[in-house]
């Protein structure tokens, strides 16, 4: 397993794995894991590592959009619709 990045170099980065986020988002690994296989969450995969990569800024503010939608009561479905109706899918 590899050592992890500071909290330092993890701000000052343009992209970050899935557990940077979890640390940066106080989510639950497997919320942020389901988020991405719908489709809620873009990323960057590298064809020579399997690695997935999020642009920090732009994730994090998802992340918060969808928390947002959550608590206003809509349902996963309802969420991916919006996403596609604002055109961030």
């Amino acid at each position: 397993m590899s050592r992890q990045r500071s909290m330092e170099a993890i701000l000052a980065s343009e992209y970050v794995s899935i557990g940077e986020l979890v640390r940066l988002t106080e989510s639950r690994y497997s919320t942020l894991k389901f988020y991405t296989e719908e489709g809620l969450l873009p990323y960057e995969q590298a064809e020579e590592n399997l690695t997935r990569r999020y642009k920090r800024e732009e994730t994090i503010a998802r992340i918060q959009w969808i928390r947002e939608k959550k608590a206003a009561g809509l349902s996963i479905p309802q969420i991916k619709e919006a996403l596609q109706m604002t055109g961030g899918s």
